[in-house]
């Protein structure tokens, strides 16, 4: 590249020099040109050869959104000579911090619950200040995601509605638990005074604070079985707290992105699942990210979909079907919908739209 750079230099001191006009400058200036032309082919090559870096945004390091990040990047960076995609996560705070991240251009790629998908693009609920965001772009849907209250075993509470008043964590500032607490409570009638107690510490301090007594419950929304779970368990003996009654009913009704959920049986001892409400985790990003680049990366996960789905036990029932099957507001993708029809998971026809 640098000989290249030092031919340019060198071409255009030649042409200062030949300022007067003969035949024998007139072909010389012409042979010039002509050497441009390659070394603007070879510049051209060299800038088709480099590396395209990109980022997904994840969540918390105990979550399912972190393993299913760093996973797809290894595959795709364990073939990045091929294509010259070059892959990254980032750890974050969740749904809605990984949408406005993806807004800005910080981030490419990220992690979303399917009811903030759905209010970003719509520029509704959270993002009713920022307006619809239009470029959003689908890309497939993994698992889904339980809203799951766990307590201590020797603690007082025993359903849902004795938590009023309780130290409960919620989730960070610009997670999609926080924000999806948010959406049940103002269903439910608690006063400001029911919630004067609510947390918002990180993931990873959730075990510790419970069962040390810092915090009475949190409130997340997991892929199951999940490790934060597993993780209380082995510190303290620990209950989960159903979520249902009319509020989940009501719930679900006026909002399509929510459906009815429950923890099964037989996960951390259960002897019968415990009920509640879940949303879909979806991988977005935007309409400003090339076609090819999107290809390359649901392309990683299809040809490698038995290891993906190892990444973690929540992944273990996905089928390929799994990943189209449900309605995500914001559009497919060119990138991903043209992959999705060559493999006859989506019709031929389909529009460059949610399926």
């Amino acid at each position: 590249m640098a000989k290249l750079l030092e031919t340019v230099v060198a071409t255009k001191r030649l042409r200062r020099h030949w300022t007067g006009f003969s035949p024998t400058r007139t072909r010389l200036s012409a042979f010039l040109g002509a050497g441009l032309l390659l070394v603007g082919w070879a510049l051209g090559s060299a800038r088709a050869d480099e590396q395209h870096f990109i980022t997904i945004g994840t969540g918390g390091v105990t979550g399912v959104y972190y393993p299913s990040g760093g996973a797809t990047c290894k595959i795709v960076n364990m073939t990045r000579s091929e294509h010259g995609v070059r892959c990254s996560v980032e750890t974050t705070l969740g749904s809605i911090a990984n949408i406005g991240k993806i807004h800005s251009g910080e981030i490419d790629f990220g992690y979303v619950q399917s009811d903030w998908q759905h209010h970003a693009y719509l520029g509704t609920s959270a993002f009713e200040k920022d307006g619809p965001f239009e470029e959003l772009r689908s890309i497939f849907s993994l698992h889904s995601e339980v809203a799951t209250i766990a307590v201590r075993e020797d603690s007082p509470y025993r359903k849902f509605d004795d938590l009023k008043g309780a130290r409960i964590n919620i989730g960070g500032k610009g997670s999609g638990s926080a924000a999806s607490w948010n959406s049940l409570i103002s269903r439910l009638g608690w006063s400001e005074s029911d919630q004067e107690s609510l947390q918002e510490l990180k993931t990873s301090e959730l075990s510790e604070a419970l069962c040390s007594g810092r915090i009475d419950a949190y409130f997340e929304l997991i892929g199951h079985p999940a490790a934060l779970i597993e993780e209380t368990q082995a510190r303290c003996n620990i209950r989960l707290i159903g979520i249902d009654g009319k509020a989940i009913d009501a719930l679900v009704v006026e909002a399509p992105y929510y459906m009815p959920a429950d923890i099964p049986a037989g996960l951390y001892g259960l002897d019968q699942p415990v009920g509640s409400f879940g949303v879909v985790a979806t991988f977005v990003t935007s309409a400003r990210m090339p076609e090819e680049i999107v290809r390359t990366l649901v392309k990683a996960v299809f040809e490698n979909f038995e290891s993906f789905k190892r990444l973690h036990p929540a992944l273990s029932r996905l089928t390929e079907k799994d990943l189209v099957a449900y309605k995500m507001p914001a559009p497919l993708h060119p990138g991903a919908l043209t992959y999705f029809q060559e493999k006859g998971l989506v019709p031929a026809t389909a529009p460059a739209q949610a399926n």
